[in-house]
């Protein structure tokens, strides 16, 4: 059946729809059971070897890079010995910052002080050496590895918490083991770089482990898991464990740092002291399940993800999903709060640099606080990309649910807007520098996280344009309405600031389409050479359409605000999306079994295209460059039409459902998205061929896509900014590869500088070694000090009087006698060679002292005249008169003055409280 257009002037004959061949099963280079035809071509429109072509491109891998890393750790960042720098997990690397700027200085991707051990799921166990970023031993234990911890008491040994499968399949929890593992290994046979260790000594068996911890002194080892507390003696002959049991299910675990007790944190919120580490109770009750001796704190509405003692063991830091730093004097049981965090709190760590002692506090969206002991506030946070709302809320970073990914451009400031941790935020990320650069709350709302049991639902930002221009945003936030709260529904309206670098809010609509949702909304493009205005199409569940426009105010700022413009619907069917011309002249509107083509300055439909092939319509768009043709997308069928003939100009049908369709500006080029199993299939089609020209894969799934210059920008399942297309170059990441660390001889800290650009520039200096003072007395070397950087310049004020003495020569002058009277005086040729006299010196003799201390005697030692009058009484800046605030003068009684009074003046003085004035 050939596809139709209503309203039609003339009646052209319509081409029929190229018929698609019967799809050929060809050999494909992928494994397993996910074998299905690539591609199926058009007879009529390709040959067998452009066919052919395309089914082997389809196998190649399109170039991409990931601009930001989604992982975020739960494990308490490791600090140096120094306290320079620290050592956080990020997926399956060990990212090293510096403290003093935050910067990621290197990366160690798969005990001396320079030694970092650490632990990964495949069961290997990596020793590295940081300082100069090498691996320096690989041990197999075979089985994941959960939990590590050392001590100085077993310097050859770790112990290590991993796990086997269950036998038990129908429970889905795993046993483990806690291991006492040799670091020194068995030889191997081969070159094979992957050791067993010499000795594995089985301490006991566990549920699936929440901690792992040894004592300040070397001679208790306590595991968590579940509702247990595993507590073993290092210092027997024989390893076993003595389980105590908790109330609730154990989810953190920290030892005091001087004393023989630990302190776990619960599902439930509690936070208890165990006083069971002693030799009597231990060696009664081995194997035996039994309670003991605890202390509790209970603050927290929720489960604590972490503990930590403070150095000198007198404070207790807790935190948890609620944002809130707890802060417990364990003597009175009193506590301090840090809130408003920002995000629920996943690790807490001490830092202490000799007197000085910090909390590095990490949250669930990847950002580092540093919060000093003494003033409990924030002292530096250092924040990396923050997208997946579901860590912080729905407690699952993989989550598939289907709600929109809102994601934009703005080509004037060349950043990403990006959704936040939190779902009614967005983030400005910079992609020249890979960086954050702002964070806009579009919805104002309650951190709260949780009300009981049952989560509060946000505000979602659902959908996010940017005008062509760059100068306006439009944003559509949403949170459903529940039996307590009504649901909201706004679109936000923000104007670009260039001068300050912001977004800032024009105008707020609520509930544009009543209580319904917004489902699109698009600027019209308004060409530089245009009269016409900018224009705002939204479409909405309640079948209108709405279009609004720009007004100014009749005020003296003539400052611009939107208004409603126009509100049309048609035939009381649903509008999806919505689609500009690139010329603003056509507005598209998407139907379920349809799509219609509006005048956008008088509303009225220009024509009505129905498609058979595609039966169930979900959007259309403009592509190419011309506005000529319209893409319009049914499941996995896409049907282009020439709106010049008015014609179906061709029809493909895909092996995977369309996603996305993408146009480029500049071309009559577009890409169709497809999903298939956890991969991405891309086919780059032209306007006048049903083939595409080229056919390529990404191993991932996306949530959103949009086109960036001439490659394109996404975000994928797992919340990762990537960057794909052609010819696509990794942008250079500071730290990035496992650079070596210089280490420090002296006390003296890094600076900003040595962490970004490494060693001084200046020959034979030495980090860490003071460098003697540079003779700057030699003027012909104070000019080459201003040829470097300016970072790199000694202090100012050693270069001032050198630098001033090299560029202003002194000049000598010759004194002038000064005629008597006011006369003018000639001047004459000064002769440089004559040097300025100096004044001379006075001496003082006796005569000269005894004059000043006459002159002291008379005006120092004089006694002064009294008077009765008492000071006006002023009182907060104003005069008040018996306790009156106002300043009205009122005439008094005149009375003949008495001695005691001092004689009448012409000024008024205040008597008793009481203004007089002078009386005649």
């Amino acid at each position: 059946m050939a596809a139709s257009s209503s309203r039609e002037v003339h009646n052209i004959p319509l081409p029929p729809s190229p018929l698609p061949d019967k799809e050929s099963k060809s050999t494909s280079r992928r494994k397993g059971k996910d074998k299905e035809p690539l591609s199926a071509g058009h007879k009529r429109r390709v040959s067998q070897k452009a066919a052919a072509k395309g089914n082997a491109d389809a196998d190649l891998d399109w170039d991409w890079t990931a601009l930001t890393d989604s992982h975020v750790s739960k494990v308490p960042p490791v600090f140096t010995k120094d306290g320079s720098y620290f050592f956080s997990l990020v997926g399956p690397s060990v990212k090293i910052y510096s403290v003093a700027t935050g910067q990621n200085v290197s990366t160690l991707t798969p005990p001396r002080p320079s030694n970092l051990i650490t632990g990964s799921c495949n069961g290997y166990i990596h020793i590295w050496d940081f300082l100069e970023a090498t691996l320096l031993k690989t041990i197999d234990l075979s089985q994941p590895i959960h939990h590590l911890c050392v001590h100085e008491k077993f310097k050859d040994f770790i112990f290590a918490s991993v796990t086997r499968p269950s036998k038990n399949k129908t429970k889905g929890d795993d046993s483990a083991v806690v291991l006492k593992v040799s670091l020194h290994t068995n030889d191997t046979i081969g070159e094979s770089s992957v050791r067993t260790s010499s000795a594995v000594v089985p301490i006991g068996k566990t549920r699936l482990p929440t901690g792992l911890a040894i004592s300040h002194n070397g001679e208790w080892l306590v595991a968590t898991a579940g509702c247990k507390a595993y507590v073993a003696s290092l210092t027997s002959s024989t390893y076993r464990f003595t389980k105590y049991v908790s109330p609730e299910r154990i989810t953190c675990l920290a030892f005091h740092p001087s004393e023989d007790y630990f302190a776990t944190g619960d599902a439930k919120g509690n936070i208890r002291l165990w006083y069971c580490l002693n030799d009597q109770v231990h060696i009664k009750a081995v194997g035996v399940e039994k309670k003991t001796q605890t202390a509790s704190f209970h603050w927290h509405a929720h489960a604590v993800s972490s503990l930590v003692f403070t150095s000198n063991g007198a404070y207790l830091l807790s935190g948890g999903e609620e944002a809130v730093l707890v802060i417990w004097q364990l003597e009175s049981g009193k506590k301090e709060f840090i809130p408003r965090i920002g995000a629920p709190i996943n690790t807490i760590a001490l830092s202490k640099v000799g007197r000085e002692e910090e909390y590095l506090v990490g949250l669930a969206d990847g950002t580092y606080l540093f919060i000093g002991a003494s003033t409990l506030q924030v002292s530096r946070s250092y924040s990396r990309i923050r997208l997946d709302p579901a860590v912080v809320h729905d407690g699952a970073s993989t989550s598939t649910s289907v709600n929109p990914t809102p994601l934009a451009s703005h080509p004037a400031s060349s950043t990403l807007i990006l959704p936040s941790s939190h779902p009614s935020s967005l983030q400005m990320f910079s992609i020249p520098s890979s960086q954050v650069i702002s964070e806009l709350e579009v919805s104002p709302s309650n951190r709260v996280s949780r009300r009981d049991e049952k989560p509060l639902e946000p505000s979602r930002v659902e959908l996010t344009v940017v005008s062509s221009s760059g100068d306006w945003m439009a944003t559509v936030d949403r949170r459903e309405g529940d039996g307590t709260l009504h649901g909201e529904v706004y679109v936000k309206i923000w104007s670009w600031d260039r001068q300050v670098g912001s977004w800032i809010l024009n105008t707020r609509i609520d509930r544009p389409h009543g209580s319904q949702k917004v489902l699109d909304i698009a600027f019209s493009p308004v060409p530089p050479s245009s009269s016409s205005s900018l224009l705002l199409a939204t479409t909405g569940a309640d079948n209108n359409i709405k279009i609004w426009r720009l007004k100014k105010s009749k005020d003296r700022i003539a400052s611009e605000f939107w208004v409603p413009r126009s509100t049309f619907d048609f035939r009381s069917e649903t509008p999806q999306t919505v689609s500009w011309s690139p010329d603003g002249s056509l507005l598209s509107i998407s139907f379920k079994k349809h799509v219609v083509l509006y005048d956008p300055l008088t509303t009225v439909p220009r024509r009505i295209l129905t498609t058979p092939e595609c039966p169930n319509v979900s959007s259309a768009q403009f592509v190419g460059s011309s506005g000529r043709y319209l893409a319009i997308i049914s499941g996995r069928d896409i049907s282009i039409w020439d709106l010049v003939l008015q014609s179906v100009l061709w029809h493909r049908r895909n092996d995977f459902r369309i996603q996305f369709v993408i146009s480029r500006s500049n071309d009559d080029s577009f890409t169709v998205l497809c999903h298939q199993g956890p991969n991405t299939h891309a086919s780059v089609y032209s306007c006048s061929s049903a083939q595409p020209t080229m056919t390529r894969k990404l191993p991932f799934r996306l949530r959103s896509a949009i086109a960036y210059s001439s490659q394109f920008i996404g975000i994928s399942q797992d919340w990762s900014v990537v960057h794909f297309g052609d010819d696509v170059q990794k942008a250079p990441d500071e730290g990035a590869a496992a650079i070596g660390i210089q280490p420090s001889t002296s006390s003296t800290k890094h600076t900003l500088f040595q962490d970004i650009f490494g060693k001084s520039a200046f020959s034979g200096e030495q980090e860490g070694v003071p460098q003697p003072a540079q003779d700057l007395s030699r003027t012909d070397q104070i000019p080459s000090l201003f040829d470097g950087p300016s970072f790199m310049m000694p202090p100012l004020e050693s270069l001032f009087d050198d630098a001033m003495s090299d560029f202003i020569k002194p000049r000598n002058v010759a004194l002038v006698d000064t005629a008597d009277g006011d006369g003018d005086i000639e001047m004459g040729d000064v002769d440089e060679t004559e040097a300025l006299p100096k004044p001379p010196r006075r001496n003082l003799d006796a005569l000269d002292m005894e004059a000043f201390i006459g002159l002291f005697k008379q005006h120092s030692l004089q006694p002064r005249p009294q008077t009765n009058a008492r000071p006006k009484p002023v009182t907060n800046g104003s005069s008040k008169t018996n306790g009156h605030g106002h300043d009205r003068k009122r005439p008094a009684k005149s009375k003949p003055p008495t001695k005691s009074q001092a004689p009448p003046s012409s000024s008024p003085i205040a008597l008793n409280g009481k203004k007089r004035k002078k009386v005649d």
